[in-house]
This record gives C-alpha cells, sequence and structure tokens, in this order.
C-alpha cells in the first residue's frame, strides 16, 4: 500500500498533484480535428403541429354560459367533507360553503382550499357572512353591495 490515503482518494477522484502522477501514464496523444461540417441548405423548414383541443365532460356547457339553474350549497362536518365543494366548481357551478358547524382550524383548511381552486380556475371567492361563502366560476358574475366585495382579490382569512 503505497501513499497516504488521502493520496489515494485524490488518484480515485482524478485530482493528482505533480508527485501523485502515474508513471505508467505517457500523457494524452490528442486527437486530429475532422473536417468541418458544411453548411446544411437542403433542410425543409418545420412546420408548427397541430394542435387538437381536449373536450371534457361539460365543457360545452361552461363555454355557452354557465349553467345557473342550479348553485350548490354544502355544509361541511370537517375538511374531508370538501370533496363536493371542488368538483361542482370544476364543472362550472356556483358553490355556497356554510362553515358554521366546523372548528375554527378546520374552517381555514377548507378556505385555504376553496381560495386555491377558485384562484386555479379564475373564480371567485366572497364572503357573505362570517361564516358562509361564495365560490363564483368566471363565467358568473355576482352583483350586490360592492363596497363590501373582495371579488377580484385573494381571500385574506385574518
Amino acid at each position: 500500500m503505497a501513499g497516504s490515503f488521502g493520496s489515494r482518494a485524490r488518484k480515485f477522484m482524478g485530482w493528482y498533484s505533480p508527485e501523485d502522477m502515474d508513471p505508467e501514464f505517457d500523457g494524452y496523444d490528442g486527437y486530429e480535428l475532422e473536417e468541418e461540417m458544411p453548411d446544411r441548405t437542403d433542410l425543409a423548414p418545420v412546420e408548427s403541429p397541430t394542435v387538437t383541443p381536449l373536450h371534457r365532460e361539460g365543457e360545452s356547457r361552461r363555454t355557452a354560459g354557465a349553467d345557473l339553474t342550479r348553485i350548490v350549497t354544502v355544509h361541511p362536518g370537517s375538511y374531508n367533507d370538501a370533496l363536493p365543494i371542488g368538483e361542482s366548481f370544476r364543472k362550472g357551478i356556483p358553490v355556497i360553503i356554510n362553515l358554521t358547524e366546523m372548528s375554527e382550524v378546520e374552517a381555514r383548511r377548507v378556505i385555504d382550499f376553496a381560495a386555491g381552486l377558485t384562484f386555479g380556475l379564475h373564480g371567485v371567492i366572497e364572503r357573505v357572512t362570517n361564516r358562509v361563502f361564495l365560490l363564483s366560476p368566471r363565467t358568473v358574475e355576482v352583483t350586490g353591495d360592492v363596497t363590501g366585495s373582495r371579488r377580484g382579490a385573494l381571500f385574506n382569512q385574518g
């Protein structure tokens, strides 16, 4: 075992100092340059790809205007009851969330979920009362008291 651990580690990693150089290695011979590549002018121009839109279930109703014959009201008892909120809102149906039956911590989680849902789908969340909120899709315009409205702003729970 010749050399210290440090010199063997440097040799293994390829970090040679002049005294650690392998005497059997006689240097790098180099290589011959290949001929330069000629310019290719015979290439055909690339056409832009055809984009085919994906149609999702219920999308035609959303593009023609929201189906305002229905508004979903949800009274979640825990955060695990938030699934119908997301499913209905994703279909373009306005949702009223009544959090009066929930603890403060769970209600904040549901509001965080609803705020992310409305932000991701370009909708709006509005406070109706202290613990009742309206989620409206982008195709629905809510009119009424505009002085207390937070329409277009991210909801602040504080």
